[in-house]
């Protein structure tokens, strides 16, 4: 293929087909997917192996690729709870009528055509399709080459339902893998409404730097747990060991533990064998290294400047002794991504200030940053964590695939 124009001009067409679509069957197809979803699972499954075979068990992302019959029910359950989401276009944002009898409404609509760019998740591929369907948007979807083999099947079962339903199988397209189309997609201002990169900084960085599309970022996470001195260490400990290791290959795990210091020894000594259970490789600042080493625990580092603000995506990660909750908060200022950050404390003065004082998509009290996440907060699903602050933040679920349109009804007006 010399170019994907095609398919894009595809796509675009493509959004005449899907505002046909009403409420209830928007509905019923998701539901439908659903079904065909959970009664192919032995065909995803073995297209996944073959992604699977092809990635060293050593690579951290291999988790985030595994679909097997308990991650393929879940999105079976996603897609039900897309379906009972209230669609999102239509709403009536304001409305008047003007001195000289124009009636002005403002009402949410369709983005129209979305791109993602995304890496390692087909469940992704599931997601973005049925959020844009819900929300009445085309999307077009560039997945990595380490999930093609699983991209490939599920987008069949999707075109498989919209056929069912007599509907353009462009409303979801899966554009190939090379990256000679990436920046073809990122200068399709014709064609693609809007692009969202999901996937490593470098990902961001690079779509940010080269698109001409609108761009809405998701998916670094440089998330902080800060240990406060009056804090529940027991809990603290519990804390900690869930945010980095329950799955450390997401966004919203875990990477800098900030401990202040007259606690620091006893965090550590809680946290350490929950750590050592994953083999969790800690980068520790001086102090840290010092309480580690005398703990005789094996996996450690000395940590250097590059292994605060780093993403590990892995077991792995860094530990720093402060000296209060002002360091602390300067710390985070500096190297957090504006993901999601947290503090363990019981001094609900400092808890209140935090909250306010730090520059997150979701700050936490006592609590892992591991719920940042569409469904736990009941959006249904997500395409990423948003850490900007234009159009959406944080979860960018279904609420958030609309923009405005003006409605003016006039009876021979001029101006």
């Amino acid at each position: 293929m010399e170019s994907i124009q095609p398919l894009l001009q595809q796509a675009y067409q493509a959004t005449r087909s899907i505002k046909l679509l009403t409420d209830v069957k928007k509905q019923e197809l998701l539901r439908r997917l659903a079904v065909v979803l959970v009664e192919h699972s032995a065909a995803i499954i073995a297209g996944n192996k073959k992604d699977l075979d092809l990635m060293p068990d050593t690579d951290p992302k291999k988790d985030r690729l595994l679909l097997n019959e308990a991650r393929i029910n879940d999105l079976a359950t996603s897609l039900n709870d897309i379906a009972n989401l209230p669609d999102p276009t239509g709403k009536l944002v304001l409305e008047s009528t003007t001195a000289n009898g124009l009636h002005i409404q403002k009402k949410t609509v369709a983005l129209g055509v979305v791109g993602v760019i995304y890496e390692s998740r087909p469940n992704v591929t599931i997601d973005v399709a049925a959020l844009c369907i819900r929300s009445g948007n085309v999307c077009v979807l560039r997945g990595g080459s380490d999930a093609l083999h699983t991209n490939i099947v599920l987008v069949n079962l999707i075109h498989a339902v919209l056929a069912e339903f007599g509907l353009d199988a462009a409303i979801v397209q899966l554009l190939p893998t090379d990256r000679k189309f990436i920046m073809e997609m990122l200068t399709a201002v014709k064609y693609i409404d809007i692009i969202i990169p999901r996937g490593s900084q470098q990902l961001i960085d690079y779509v940010r730097a080269n698109s001409k599309v609108p761009t809405i970022e998701t998916g670094a996470g440089v998330c902080h747990t800060y240990v406060e001195q009056t804090a529940d260490i027991e809990n603290a400990a519990a804390i900690v060991v869930n945010a980095k290791v329950s799955r450390p290959s997401v966004c919203n795990a875990l990477d800098t533990v900030l401990v202040d210091w007259p606690v620091a020894k006893q965090l550590l000594t809680l946290a350490a064998p929950g750590l050592l259970k994953y083999n969790v490789e800690i980068f520790a600042d001086s102090e840290s290294y010092a309480i580690l080493q005398e703990l005789n625990y094996p996996y450690l580092q000395k940590a250097t400047q590059d292994d605060f603000g780093r993403e590990f995506l892995d077991f792995k990660c860094s530990v720093k002794v402060v000296g209060g909750y002002d360091e602390a908060v300067t710390h985070i200022a500096e190297y957090s991504s504006k993901h999601s950050e947290a503090i363990i404390s019981a001094n609900t003065g400092l808890c209140e200030r935090f909250l306010n004082e730090v520059d997150a998509a979701a700050v936490y009290i006592n609590a892992s940053t591991r719920f940042t996440d569409g469904g736990v907060f009941g959006l249904g699903a997500e395409i990423g964590i948003s850490t900007q602050k234009l159009h959406a933040r944080g979860p960018f679920a279904l609420e958030k695939l609309v923009t405005e349109k003006w409605y003016i009804r006039g009876n021979g007006q001029i101006r």
